[in-house]
Parts: structure tokens; sequence; C-alpha cells
């Protein structure tokens, strides 16, 4: 191979922490193309297994290097509603499974070149809203605007049928919204999204909260299909001692607060005016957070952003090798391996930034409001019980439980009248309840997972609602 992998370029995490902008920058074309040329277009394309979208990766790899950028973004947008959405927040499962990854951390950057891709085509407007050229006269009503509902709304919608878009936020875009920070995705970005489904006939209904606002018999009456995409939203929660103490949150609960002060300081404004904020905040204080994902890292840049005394991150699990096993995970799998996220790349560098494994939290502790908790050395294996003799104390004023969530709300579905799977999720094997004209996608059907899964899961669900509408009597 002639040319090197060159990874996605971010700012300086010492400059970036002080602002809300994206971290990562774009190479030039010319590099841009290079790293497409690496492709090696394999007979038997792994990164299309990799991918939960079937992203016809080789082929957008040849057209960009080929400086065929507008042929690019119809072949992305194929099998992708949204590159732009993925671009910048998929860990990028499809690198792990490129066959130049055979050899560790030489794969092709495939994630980058989709963004420059998507970026291109917007600058150049080649992204346009698409109306269907037909009105079938049947009505679908979608609940929920994350990735999995925007993506099945948009995909009924092109196909000719009239779609009603719920979300009880008073903007759309679920958790890329409202969850991810501006600085991973900025939310003028997912706006610019909403306003192209709107141009295409999408109507967007804010503020309605399904269940509460409009009933599930209120639904029937006025659709021909239900599509529940209302995300999985019940967080896991940390069942100790002190866990009642002012000072522990939920970190959804914070990362709201923080997106919606972002959104009001920098914009965009949301369609409908904000609830009153809370008073949560990390500024000068000493901040833990518990819970190792994307959610987790998360909280942790809000809080270097706010001017946080200290940020801990605590991992139940122990650490990750600091490269693939073979052993454990062999290419082309997922490979379970340390990987030092973004945000804490800026805790270390700003904030007294400090990452920890196999840690177990025994209790929290305070007079009337929380001042430290108490944590002790994990068992390397489940439940990862608190080894005796290990228990230290750590300073906390803020504690952000970040440790995943189990299941949607389950009131809708209860209205609905849907059968719910052992974990609690929408029981849809293919996308249809047990409910008739209700389908399900998205978290809320197979679990939190990664938005690659949101939008492929709404496309799918898109297409066993056309089958369920085509079967009924016109």
């Amino acid at each position: 191979m002639r040319v090197d992998r060159a990874p996605v370029q971010e700012r300086d995490p010492a400059e970036r922490a002080h602002d809300y902008r994206e971290f990562t920058l774009t190479r030039p074309v010319g590099e841009l193309r290079d790293q497409g040329g690496r492709c090696m277009d394999c007979g038997v394309p792994f990164c299309h297994n990799g991918c939960p979208l079937g992203n016809l990766i080789p082929d957008w790899n040849d057209l960009v290097y080929r400086d065929r950028w507008q042929e690019a973004i119809a072949a992305l947008h194929r099998t992708n509603n949204f590159p732009e959405f993925t671009g910048r927040l998929c860990p990028a499962p499809c690198e792990a499974a490129c066959v130049l990854e055979i050899r560790e951390g030489d794969a092709v950057t495939i994630k980058q070149i989709e963004n420059a891709i998507i970026d291109r085509a917007f600058a150049e407007g080649w992204v346009v809203p698409l109306p269907p050229s037909i009105e079938t006269g049947h009505r679908v009503a979608v609940v929920g605007s994350g990735p999995a509902g925007l993506a099945a709304a948009q995909q009924l919608r092109r196909a000719g049928h009239g779609v009603v878009l719920f979300e009880r936020d008073e903007a759309a875009g679920g958790l890329v919204r409202f969850g991810v920070p501006d600085f991973k995705i900025e939310k003028a970005l997912v706006e610019r999204r909403v306003e192209q489904l709107l141009a295409e006939g999408v109507e967007l209904r804010l503020g309605v909260d399904v269940g509460v606002d409009v009933t599930a018999e209120q639904l029937r009456a006025e659709f021909d299909a239900v599509v529940l995409a209302v995300g999985s939203r019940v967080p896991r929660d940390l069942e100790v001692p002190g866990r009642e103490l002012p000072g522990v949150h939920f970190a959804m609960d914070y990362l709201y607060t923080r997106n919606r002060w972002v959104a009001s300081e920098y914009g965009p404004e949301p369609a409908l005016a904000p609830p009153p904020p809370s008073q949560i905040s990390a500024a000068g204080k000493h901040v833990v957070v518990i819970g190792g994902g994307d959610t987790g890292a998360d909280c942790v840049g809000n809080s270097v952003r706010e001017g946080a005394a200290s940020v801990t991150q605590l991992e139940i699990v122990p650490e990750p090798p600091q490269h693939r096993r073979d052993e454990l995970t062999p290419w082309p799998l997922w490979p379970v391996k340390l990987r030092l996220s973004y945000a804490m790349k800026e805790a270390r560098e700003t904030a007294n930034g400090e990452l920890d494994f196999s840690v177990v939290t025994t209790h929290f502790a305070g007079n009337g409001r929380l001042a430290s908790m108490h944590i002790a050395e994990a068992a390397p294996a489940p439940p990862f019980a608190a080894l005796a003799g290990t228990e230290r104390e750590l300073p906390a004023d803020l504690v952000l439980l970040a440790m995943g969530f189990l299941h949607p709300e389950h009131g809708l579905a209860e209205q609905l009248g849907v059968a719910l799977d052992p974990r609690g999720n929408v029981a849809a094997p293919a996308y249809a309840s047990s409910a008739p004209g209700v389908f399900a996608c998205g978290d809320a059907r197979r679990g939190q997972s990664l938005i690659v899964w949101a939008i492929n899961e709404g496309r799918q669900c898109a297409r066993a609602v056309e089958r369920h509408l085509a079967a009924l009597p016109r």
C-alpha cells in the first residue's frame, strides 16, 4: 500500500474544550481522494457486513477517488437517509471489518470519506427534497423523531403516504438533538434534515406527548398504521444507599439541560418554547460520571466546557487491552480494545480528568446534599461485586449516571395493547407488533444500539408498513 491511512483530524483538545463547535476537521479534497483510493474493491467486501445499513462503501470510495462526487452522494443516499448523522456519530464498525484492518490500524477511513461526501453534497446544492409523485391516500403516524422515526417517516412519505411525525419535545431529532452535544454534531445539521422532510410533505407535530395529549384510540381513528419509534428512554438506575441525595442525576437529564442551553445561546432556536431550565450544572464541581460509553463521554465533554473542578469517569468492567486480541475478537469482529474518548482527551488537558476501570459504587454520602461517594475495586466478572478491603472515598458534588438504558417507556405500548419481549422492548420480530397496524423500530424494538441500526430499522420498518398498507382495502 503506497498511501498510508490518514485518520480524521481533530482540533486541539485544549482549544476545543472552550467552545461548542464540532471538534473534527475535514481533510482537503486531494487527501480524501487518496484515502478513497486505498479501498481495495474487495471481491467480498466485509465492510458491507460490518455496516448495519449495508452501505455501498467500495462504490463511493472509488467515486471519490475518481472525483465523481455527485455520483458518490447518490450511491450513499441509496442506503442511508442521513449520512451526516452517521458520519459524525457512528463508531464505524465498517472500518473494523475492512480487509485492510487485518493489519490493525490500517483500515480505509470510511467514516471520514462518508462525512466529506455528504458535506460537499449539501454545499453544492445536490441534496434536495424528493416529494412523491403520487398520493396513496393512506395515513401513517410515526411516534418519535429520532433517527429511526425520521428515516421511517421519510421513506413512507416518499412512497406517497401521508405521514404525521409526533414529537413530545420542542424540536425534532430525538437524542441526536437533545442528547448528543453540538461539539459532535451541530444542531443546524439536524434542523436541515427536518426541513427537508417538511418540504417533502411530512407533517410535524411538536410538543405532543402521544399517550397523554393524544390517546391510542385517537391514533387508530386517524391513521391506517402507527410506527413506534420512541427510543429506549428508561435509564438504568444505581440502587445504592444515598441515591436519593440531591446531586445524583441521570445523564440524560444533564445532557438535555446542556443542549437546551447551547440552543438558547448559539441556536438554532426550537420551534416551540422549551421547558424551564433545570439547575443541574457542573461548573466548579467535582464531577463523577458512572459509565464508560458514548453518553458518559458526552457528559464528560459538557462538564469540561462548563468549567468543572475535576471530572472522573468510572467503568465497572476491567480495562480492555491496548490492541485487538485475536483470540477474543478476531477480525472482522468489532474489537474489544481501549479507546480514549474525545472527551477524556479534553478532560486530561483541561480539567484534572481521570478514567478508572473495575470500579463499583457502594454508596453516596452527604449531609442533605451529595458530598462524596464510596467506591471499591470490582470483581473482574459479573456481577462485579466489591472486593473486600478495597473501598475508598471520592469527592463528588455531581454524579451523572450514564449506565445505559433498559427499554422504552411503556405507557403508549400498553394503551395500544402491544406485547413486550422479555427485556421490556416492543415485541415486533418483523417490525409488526402483536397489535394490528402497529409497528416498531429502532431502540424501542431492538434495545439501545447504534445510530446506523436506528436508521436501518426505520427504513426496514417502512417496508413492513408498506406491505401492510398495500393489503388494506381501498
